[in-house]
C-alpha cells in the first residue's frame, strides 16, 4: 500500500545514487540519465563542487527569515542580473513560483496603467506551471482537465505566429505576452529565428511587459546561459528554475526597467524564497558554467547528437523531424511511441515522451562515449517500432 497521493504514476525503479550522467537503483543496475531530471541536473548528479558548497553551507546557515538581509540571495540577485542585463530579481523555490510572481508584476502593470481588467497573452501548447495562475497561462487542455473554472485574464494564441498577436492590438486590456523562447513539454518546439524580436517590437509598441518563461531554456541548456540571446534581446521578466540549483529547488524571476519597480515591501514574498543554501548553491552552479566552459561543450554535444540523429535517420519514414538546439533535443516519429518510456528504462536510458517525440535533455557535461550510447540505444528503440 502507497501512502502518496496517485497523481504521479512512476515507473518500477528506485534510484539510489547519482554519479555525473548517471543513475543506480537499488538493485545495483546503472541507468544513462539523458532526461536530467526533466531539465533540472544540468551539471550531472553529485557534481562534487556543487556537493561541497551545499554541505558547508548546511553545517553554517540553512534558514533566516527575509525579514532580514542575506547575502548569498543578494549576491545571487546581483549575478544573475549582470549575466541577463536585467535590474533585480525575485526567488522563489520552483519555476511555477517564478511565473506567478512575473504574472503578479503584470497585474501592476495594468494597475499602474489604469487598466482594470488585464490580459495576458500567452500560447497555445504551452505550460508555465501547475499553480492556477500558471496553470491558466498553460496552452494546454489536458493538463488543465478538472480544474476549471481557471483564471480568465488570458488569451493564448498560436506559437511562432506574429498575425496572431497582432489581431489582439486593439485590446486595450491587454498588458503583456508571455511565452517561452522554445517549447519544451509540447516537445521542443522553436520558433522562426526572428519571432522574439518581432514580438518584443509589438510589446514595445504597445506598452506591453515582454515575459519571457526561461524555465527550461535557462542555465545553459541551449548553449546559451539564457536562450533569448540569441535574438539579442532583453525581456521585461524572466523567469528561470530548475538548472539554477542543480537540483535544489529555486526559481527567480528577473525584471528590468518598469517591470522593476512594481513590487514593494509586503506586495509578494516567499517562506523559504532565496535562503542561503538555495542561493549559494545557484551561485556555485553559474560559477562552474564559465570556469568548465559548459556551455561550449553543449553546443559540440548537441550538435554532435542533432546531427547524427540526423544521418542515423535519414532514409526512415518513422523519423518525421529532429529538433534541436544545444542539448534540448526531440525526434518527432510519425507514429505514437509512449510504449519507448518503459522500453528505454529496460535498456537502462532514462528518456521522456511528449506525444509522437523522443525528448532528450542529458546533462550540459555530457562527453561523446555517453552521447554515443544514447544514439545507439534511441536508433534502436526505433527500429524496433
Amino acid at each position: 500500500m502507497s501512502y502518496l497521493m496517485s497523481n504521479y504514476a512512476p515507473l518500477k525503479v528506485n534510484f539510489v545514487k547519482g554519479e555525473g550522467c548517471y543513475l543506480t537503483d537499488d538493485k545495483g543496475d546503472k541507468y544513462l540519465d539523458a532526461l536530467s531530471g526533466v531539465g533540472v541536473v544540468n551539471l550531472g548528479h553529485c557534481h562534487k563542487e556543487i556537493t561541497k558548497a551545499i554541505q558547508n553551507q548546511a553545517g553554517t546557515l540553512l534558514h533566516t527569515s527575509n525579514w532580514y538581509h542575506i547575502k548569498h540571495q543578494e549576491d545571487l540577485a546581483a549575478k544573475l542580473c549582470k549575466l541577463a542585463n536585467m535590474d533585480n530579481a525575485f526567488f522563489g523555490n520552483s519555476g511555477a513560483e517564478a511565473n506567478e510572481a512575473a504574472i503578479k508584476i503584470a497585474r501592476l502593470h495594468a494597475r499602474a496603467n489604469n487598466i482594470d481588467n488585464p490580459v495576458i497573452l500567452s500560447a497555445n501548447q504551452s505550460f508555465h506551471g501547475r499553480t492556477m495562475a500558471t496553470l491558466s497561462a498553460t496552452g494546454n487542455e489536458k493538463v488543465q482537465s478538472g480544474f476549471t473554472p481557471l483564471l480568465s485574464e488570458f488569451i493564448h494564441i498560436n506559437f511562432n505566429d506574429i498575425d496572431a498577436i497582432n489581431a489582439h492590438t486593439d485590446n486595450n486590456n491587454i498588458v503583456a505576452i508571455m511565452l517561452e523562447p522554445i517549447q519544451g513539454e509540447s516537445g521542443v518546439i522553436m520558433p522562426d529565428s526572428d519571432y522574439l524580436n518581432k514580438v518584443q517590437k509589438i510589446c514595445n509598441d504597445n506598452n506591453y511587459l515582454l515575459i519571457l518563461d526561461e524555465v527550461q531554456t535557462g542555465i545553459g541548456r541551449t548553449g546559451k546561459l539564457f536562450a533569448h540571446q540569441y535574438n539579442n534581446i532583453t525581456p521585461d521578466v524572466l523567469t528561470l528554475a530548475k538548472g539554477l540549483g542543480n537540483g535544489v529547488p529555486i526559481g527567480a524571476c528577473l525584471a528590468k526597467g518598469k517591470a522593476s519597480k512594481l513590487l514593494t515591501p509586503g506586495s509578494h514574498g516567499s517562506t523559504f524564497g532565496g535562503n542561503p543554501l538555495v542561493c549559494k548553491t545557484a551561485i556555485t552552479v553559474l560559477d562552474i558554467i564559465e570556469k568548465d566552459n559548459i556551455l561550449d561543450n553543449c553546443i559540440k554535444m548537441g550538435e554532435y547528437l542533432a546531427s547524427a540523429f540526423k544521418a542515423k535517420f535519414a532514409n526512415t519514414e518513422k523519423v518525421v523531424e529532429i529538433r534541436s538546439k544545444g542539448l534540448m533535443l526531440a525526434i518527432e516519429l510519425n507514429q505514437d511511441c509512449s510504449g519507448l518510456l518503459q522500453k528505454a528504462l529496460e535498456n537502462n536510458l532514462l528518456i521522456n515522451i511528449t506525444g509522437k517525440s523522443i525528448r532528450l535533455l542529458p546533462p550540459l557535461i555530457i562527453n561523446q562515449d555517453e552521447a554515443d550510447t544514447i544514439i545507439t540505444k534511441i536508433c534502436s528503440l526505433v527500429d524496433a517500432l
